[in-house]
């Protein structure tokens, strides 16, 4: 499967539910002093987080979305991917530079390969030991 529009990753929209309780019990706070109307901008932050960060998938490369900046990797720079003991998932580039993949977890790696067009692998799951006899 080749990829013909780019394919977005994000963070699901539910994340925005906490987000929106804590701007609510934020107000409160916000009002009692002056200097204080500076906390509302801690949910609008973390708003802005979570519908902005991710990867998106195309046929040039992987564009990797971050609160601010965005950094994109063409195919012919990408190694591999280094799956990290908590299940994060890293770019490897060529270079030997990792980049991050937020959003995505080793949970999500057969849908990474596949949008890839065949340009990642999934790596074949260790082998059990039989049990013994």
């Amino acid at each position: 499967m080749v990829v013909d529009s780019p394919a977005r990753l994000r963070m699901t929209r539910t994340a925005l539910f906490p987000v929106a309780l804590l701007a609510l019990c934020v107000v409160p706070l916000a009002f009692a002093a002056p200097w204080t109307p500076v906390l509302l901008l801690v949910p609008v932050v973390i708003g802005v987080w979570v519908l902005r960060t991710g990867v998106d998938i195309s046929a040039d490369g992987l564009a990797i979305q971050a609160l601010v900046g965005r950094r994109t990797v063409p195919w012919t720079e990408v190694a591999g991917i280094r799956v990290a003991r908590r299940g994060e998932l890293w770019l490897v580039t060529t270079a030997g530079t990792e980049l991050r993949l937020p959003v995505i977890r080793a949970r999500d790696l057969p849908r990474l390969a596949e949008l890839s067009g065949g340009r990642l692998e999934v790596p074949a799951p260790p082998a059990r030991p039989a049990p013994p006899q």
